[in-house]
């Protein structure tokens, strides 16, 4: 099994989806996380309403800290956000340059989210 993690500042909008494409297209063959540096303690109800078109409920994730992870990591991947994760133990380390959708118009918010899941296929195939 594969353990990948997914970090940005607020863990409510980009690494939220990042893990639940991961869950999506990872199955059983992959724990997936996500957790900020700062978390802000919900999931942004953009991010539940734009998930649960493509069938996945955020609405049931939490938002977490990167203190609550532990043991290493087949990859760690930050969000573009300057976040470097030093404490995180991981095999392969990735940034993503994403923008922040949180304030995004809905066409522009689907557009980070589609790029987000062709993202983490990319990940899961280079991880298999």
């Amino acid at each position: 099994m594969k353990r990948v993690l997914f970090v940005c500042v607020e863990n409510a909008n980009r690494s939220q989806m990042a893990e639940a494409f991961a869950h999506l297209y990872g199955g059983k063959a992959v724990e997936a996380f996500s957790a900020g540096s700062r978390p802000s303690g919900t999931i942004n109800p953009k991010a539940i309403r734009f998930m649960a078109e493509v069938g996945y409920d955020l609405a049931r994730h939490t938002s977490k800290s990167l203190d609550a992870m532990h043991g290493e990591f087949d990859a760690v991947v930050t969000m573009g956000c300057g976040d470097a994760c030093p404490c995180v133990p991981a095999k392969r380390r990735e940034d993503w340059a994403l923008p922040d959708p949180k304030h995004m118009d809905d066409d522009h918010y689907r557009a980070v989210r589609d790029d987000i899941a062709a993202r983490v296929r990319d990940l899961l195939s280079r991880l298999a």
